[in-house]
């Protein structure tokens, strides 16, 4: 068995793939597997990096199109190591990402997962990071809620945490991983390997940020979620349901600026009855 599983979820990027899957069999740490989940791709993907690449760690799982959160989940039942890895398949890796993340998790063996600063590449030019993506360690649940501070392509976790979890929430279009990281957040402290070990891509079609405007609605369903499970302390809970309030709040207005009256309504209530729910709290 592999001492850790990567999984890449993919749909129609027949022109970026290629670097995400050779960034991950060029690692240092050799000992991995690779599953490639062809999400639906209508590009020939799958017949692509089977004729492209020959090493035995890399297999291709071709689904129909269910969306990345479905495609992760795959990968990850697909597999069977220790540690579990996702990488975006318009991303890539450093050749050291693994190798430095498993020496860090050693070191801290109460961290059941690590993420890692990045490089960006957005809109065809090198870009630096904005101080409110800053990256956090330990207990970061409320350096999570304001925005997703870790990304898909950095976490290297336990897989029996990704599997308590539930892993990702495949009934979101979009803000899965900030659903999941605040799920992690809320039980367990990360560790930030404080090293730029992945580049991440921005800025070209196909990506899900830009596939839904709007995305506040989708942090305010997985806040909910947060606000409801019994597991998080209300301490926490009380944090989440600030960040609600204030996020439905911004929904609500975009929503009415729109003409969607329904959409600002619903919203407004949410966000009434965060406020009333945090003030119970105390």
């Amino acid at each position: 068995m592999p001492n850790v599983s990567v999984v890449i979820p993919t749909h129609d990027r027949l022109g970026l793939v290629d670097e995400a899957v050779a960034s991950v069999l060029e690692q240092t740490f050799p000992d991995l597997e690779l599953v490639v989940v062809d999400d639906g791709s209508t590009d020939g993907t799958a017949e692509h990096l089977a004729a492209r690449f020959s090493d035995p760690r890399l297999r291709i799982v071709v689904q129909e199109n269910r969306g990345a959160s479905a495609a992760r989940n795959r990968g990850a039942a697909e597999t069977s190591g220790e540690w579990l890895a996702f990488l975006d398949s318009d991303d890539r890796w450093l050749p050291r990402k693994l190798e430095r993340q498993l020496e860090a998790l050693a070191a801290h063996p109460d961290h059941p997962a690590a993420y890692t600063e990045e490089i960006w590449y957005r809109n065809g030019r090198w870009a630096n990071p904005r101080k409110i993506h800053a990256k956090y360690s330990g207990w970061i649940f409320e350096r999570c809620l304001p925005l997703c501070i870790i990304s898909p392509s950095s976490i290297l976790m336990r897989r029996e945490v990704f599997e308590a979890l539930g892993g990702f929430d495949e009934s979101l279009p979009a803000c899965e991983d900030y659903d999941l990281w605040l799920r992690l957040a809320a039980r367990h402290p990360v560790l930030l390997v404080p090293e730029r070990l992945i580049v991440k891509r921005n800025g070209h079609p196909g990506q899900l940020s830009q596939a839904h405007f709007g995305l506040d609605r989708f942090r305010v369903r997985a806040l909910w979620k947060v606000a409801y499970d019994p597991e998080v302390p209300d301490r926490l809970r009380a944090r989440a349901l600030e960040t609600l309030a204030e996020k439905a709040r911004v929904v609500a207005l975009g929503a009415r600026k729109r003409g969607q009256t329904e959409r600002a309504r619903v919203f407004e209530h949410s966000r009434q009855e965060a406020l009333a729910w945090r003030e119970r709290i105390g």
